[in-house]
């Protein structure tokens, strides 16, 4: 398949789930006891394009384990409050302490048009508001706090947060592709494997279930972390919508640095062919993850 089509097929895919994340997302961020300028900076991000992904996958996960009508809970908030935590995570990796970039999405980032204290904020208030969209939006207690112990556990300091530290060269780690997975598997398949899971606890899902949702999200998030470093290096500003290069520029070590693009490459395919099968024990219930995934693998933005 071209590019093209690839992009379109993945946009058809998660569209439906994309719409209903958003559709949630408004009702979550109008909010008139929230200060304007920080409201409107709030939005400008959440609203800054992007595939939705994350939120999508908490909901198709759902869908892999159960039909819609013996979930234990909408996974809905559950999905915005993990794009709530991607957003900010965006932010504040953007910021001129972090990886200092000027584009995100092909728009300025958050620092650039708002200023750095206002993003440093927003991404306090997204962090924040995605587990009030837990507490808030889930009912049930028992699976609240499940969500709320599974997304913090992700996104904080053994989590997502230990990725960034690694790549910021803040702690000592592997100079090999072990030092890379680390890396990776905390800043970027972390909160993948994190959406896989909530998607499941939402839906009722085994424990063996999970598992296999947990190794699907980690399995595709190393391969988009991988494709991420390619498009680095052979990207430019319109299809990528962030400035290309910098990871050279700023000395980081990637996948890239680690092998040859044809190593990346094979590593991708090996990743995207566990992760399917990783889901065999849903039958065609996974058959539009098993499909994202292959998508993903052969993105070019």
């Amino acid at each position: 398949m071209s590019s093209s089509t690839i992009a379109n097929r993945i946009g058809q895919l998660l569209e439906p789930y994309a719409e209903k994340a958003n559709s949630a997302l408004r009702r979550w961020l109008d909010d008139e006891d929230v200060p304007a300028s920080l409201a409107e900076a709030m939005q400008y991000v959440v609203y800054n394009g992007g595939k939705r992904l994350r939120p999508s996958l908490v909901i198709l996960s759902a869908e892999a384990v159960n039909d819609c009508k013996n979930w234990i809970v909408d996974p809905t908030p559950a999905a915005v409050a993990v794009e709530m935590v991607h957003c900010y995570s965006l932010v504040h990796d953007d910021l001129p302490a972090m990886d200092n970039d000027d584009l995100r999405r092909g728009k300025p980032t958050c620092h650039v048009k708002f200023g750095e204290a206002m993003a440093i904020l927003v991404g306090d208030a997204l962090l924040t508001r995605a587990f009030e969209v837990i507490s808030r939006g889930i009912s049930n207690e028992r699976i609240a706090t499940k969500l709320v112990a599974e997304l913090a556990s992700s996104a904080g300091p053994a989590g997502l947060i230990a990725g960034q530290v690694a790549d910021m060269a803040l702690f000592e780690v592997p100079q090999n592709l072990a030092g890379m997975h680390y890396i990776h598997e905390h800043k970027t398949a972390a909160l993948l494997r994190c959406s896989t899971r909530m998607g499941g606890i939402c839906a009722g899902a085994t424990e063996e279930q999970l598992e296999a949702l947990s190794k699907y999200g980690e399995k595709i998030g190393l391969a988009f972390q991988i494709i991420d470093d390619l498009l680095d290096v052979i990207g430019s500003v319109d299809t990528l919508g962030k400035t290309p290069g910098k990871d050279a520029r700023l000395g980081k070590k990637t996948y890239i640095t680690s092998m040859n693009h044809d190593q990346a490459r094979q590593l991708v395919n090996e990743l995207t062919l566990q992760a399917g099968e990783a889901l065999e024990i849903f039958g065609h219930r996974a058959d539009k993850l098993k499909e994202l995934a292959i998508l993903l693998s052969h993105r070019d933005r």
